[in-house]
């Protein structure tokens, strides 16, 4: 088996049409967990709702974080995650009248040694892999529209122009327990996986995704190109964009990067990252 390397960032911005970024991201620094949150519930509900679900996953990698030569360990404590999220947020909303409908979507990835990430999520936040030179859908939107589809009531390009997309079936937060789903990805060198909140599909199709990043090479390179084109395209919704990028591991490269804390600025955040190994 080829060994694995990878290179993390991330970017996040409001967007052209709201007031405030309801989106939340973390990456562990040891470059092993990633996570994308976008909340929801009013200006003051959505970004605390995000941050809280962030906060729980670190947290947790800080309390107990899990043996990633385990890959069942690897899977069950990610889903341990997602419902400590589930449970903080839950927790906050009910405890303050003023947030009471909050919630959020989140998508988190955890990187085991055996070349397998394991992804939970629960909403319309995505994961997707690009191979090949295709982008691959990863997650199932939680969503009404999406069950529509699923049931051949709409079809995808209905789907893609429903102004009722966003309208969630599952979400963070809104009750004690949530259902998780879970997703195992075999990687290989070359490999691209791209954790993002919706505010990216709403403007960019699997094929924009693509071809609006063909020419970027590190994924701080990818996250800005795609960012990019997701406000050229009239960015309707807070956007952040996480990718992982892999490549095969060069045996006497010792290297063993560190994240940095995330950078802020007055309407952007961006977090760089060194490379990682397996």
């Amino acid at each position: 088996m080829t060994k694995l390397a990878w290179s993390v960032a991330a970017v996040t911005d409001r967007g052209l049409h709201r007031s405030e970024n309801q989106d939340n991201y973390y990456i562990s620094p040891d470059q092993r967990v990633f996570v994308v949150a976008d909340g929801m519930g009013g200006l003051k509900g959505g970004a605390r709702a995000s941050k809280l679900a962030v906060d729980a996953v670190e947290a947790l990698w800080k309390e107990n974080p899990p043996d990633f030569t385990d890959h069942e360990a690897v899977q069950q404590w990610l889903v341990d995650a997602v419902a400590s999220a589930n449970q903080s947020v839950f927790t906050a909303a009910s405890q303050d009248e003023s947030v009471q409908n909050m919630g959020t979507t989140i998508v988190a990835g955890a990187q085991t040694e055996a070349n397998t990430l394991q992804i939970a999520h629960v909403g319309d936040s995505r994961a997707y892999l690009i191979r090949d030179g295709k982008t691959i859908v990863l997650t199932q939107d939680h969503s009404v529209v999406m069950e529509m589809v699923l049931k051949g009531q709409l079809t995808p390009e209905q789907f893609k122009n429903s102004p009722f997309r966003h309208y969630l079936t599952r979400c963070v937060g809104h009750s004690g327990k949530v259902e998780i789903d879970r997703t195992p990805v075999e990687l290989h060198p070359d490999d691209l996986i791209i954790l993002s909140s919706d505010g990216l599909s709403a403007v960019l199709d699997e094929e924009q995704i693509f071809e609006e990043m063909k020419g970027s090479n590190t994924p701080e390179e990818i996250c800005e190109a795609l960012l990019k084109s997701t406000l050229d395209g009239g960015a309707p919704d807070n956007v952040t964009i996480l990718a992982v990028k892999y490549c095969a591991k060069v045996e006497n490269d010792e290297k063993d990067g560190k994240g940095e804390k995330p950078k802020k600025k007055k309407e952007k955040e961006k977090e760089k990252t060194g490379d990682r190994s397996s």
